[in-house]
């Protein structure tokens, strides 16, 4: 499937899921292919599957919360993301607050996504993920220097990104910082020109 060869994986998963109908890893690896040929039914009726038989597991609850905010069933991804960062067993907890965060920020809940993303940061302070995410919740909620303090913090865990340029922009801009502003603005042209940052930069300029 990382090979682009989805047929072959297809095949493969099924072959699995045959031999062992209980085994979750399967469900939910065919669950994720299902999405990436845009079988969205298919993909949800393998991500139920394996809630079915691992209804407790964080990784299992974690990606399917992924696949509903996807869908745009907010409400419905939240209880998911939560169930998975109830499992005690769950390795990684930073990421399943961090998708809730970012969830909620897609659904334009400023509020619980701050919450969210504090408390991914609050397992891994260095999550470039929540970091870049509760940057641009505090850019949204008006709130400019915390903004910049939040994106100094990414940008020293070595972290650079189309969108945490595009920020770096709108943040400095914000403060009447015109010579940070466009210093960038000139990194993420050069850098990432084709960016969806650099193109909604592009087409704001006179």
């Amino acid at each position: 499937m990382n090979r682009g060869q989805y047929e072959i994986a297809l095949e493969k998963l099924k072959r699995a899921v045959n031999a062992d109908p209980a085994y979750a890893p399967a469900h939910t690896v065919l669950a994720v292919l299902y999405e990436q040929i845009r079988e969205p039914e298919l993909a949800e009726e393998h991500y139920r599957n394996a809630l079915r038989i691992a209804p407790e597991n964080g990784d299992v609850n974690n990606n399917f919360g992924v696949f509903l905010c996807q869908s745009g069933r907010t409400d419905d991804a939240r209880a998911y993301f939560e169930k998975a960062t109830n499992d005690p067993f769950y390795r990684t907890p930073a990421v399943a607050f961090a998708n809730a965060g970012s969830c909620e920020l897609q659904a334009g809940n400023l509020d619980k996504a701050e919450n969210f993303l504090r408390q991914s940061l609050e397992y891994d302070a260095e999550f470039a993920d929540a970091l870049l995410a509760i940057t641009r919740v505090s850019l949204l909620k008006g709130e400019h220097f915390r903004a910049r303090a939040f994106l100094q913090r990414y940008e020293a865990a070595g972290s650079i990104s189309a969108d945490s340029l595009g920020l770096g922009y709108r943040i400095e801009s914000g403060l009447n910082n015109t010579g940070a502003a466009e210093e960038y603005k000139d990194q993420l042209l050069f850098r990432f020109p084709n960016s969806e940052a650099a193109t909604a930069i592009k087409s704001e300029s006179p």
